[in-house]
């Protein structure tokens, strides 16, 4: 499994908010000899279904592409991968979590989450709440379908999306 370089995650990040858009999601796979990042693109502010297109993400790409090639710390044998972060978009940080108080999310955690609940809930994103300011820790809360609401803290959160309901 490859490791994540911190420094590359960074500048990635740095150089693509500099196109005006945001990382949804970066995930590191593939190994070390060929690492694959596999990065989630949108605009800032816009509604799953009507961000980014194929032609942004092939201009992040090309842009992207030489200062990754330089990386002496990144194996030039490797594979980028831009996209849209689509309809049913990761939600994963804060500012995620935020903006889409309201949505119905699918939360998963590598242990029950929630005072002993599923490893696997969905529910409305009803608040979010900071739990340590400097170490940038917040709850979700959710509303589930039963009625009930559920308190998870950040850490017990492994992966998230939205639902996107097909009409």
């Amino acid at each position: 499994m490859v490791k994540r370089i911190p420094e590359v995650e960074l500048e990635l990040e740095r150089r693509v908010e500099a196109l005006a858009m945001e990382v949804v999601e970066l995930e590191w796979a593939g190994s070390e000899r060929r690492p694959i990042l596999r990065l989630r693109v949108d605009f800032p502010g816009s509604e799953p279904g009507s961000g980014v297109t194929v032609g942004d993400c092939a201009r992040v790409s090309r842009e992207l592409e030489p200062w990754l090639d330089e990386h002496e710390a990144l194996s030039e044998r490797y594979v980028l991968e831009v996209s849209s972060p689509g309809v049913e978009r990761p939600v994963s940080r804060k500012r995620d979590w935020v903006r889409f108080v309201g949505r119905e999310v699918a939360v998963k955690g590598a242990e029950p989450l929630g005072n002993g609940g599923s490893r696997r809930l969905e529910g409305e994103i009803l608040r979010v709440e900071e739990e340590d300011a400097e170490a940038e820790e917040f709850r979700v809360y959710l509303g589930l379908n039963d009625g009930t609401e559920v308190e998870i803290s950040q850490g017990e959160i492994e992966r998230a999306h939205l639902i996107y309901r097909w009409e």
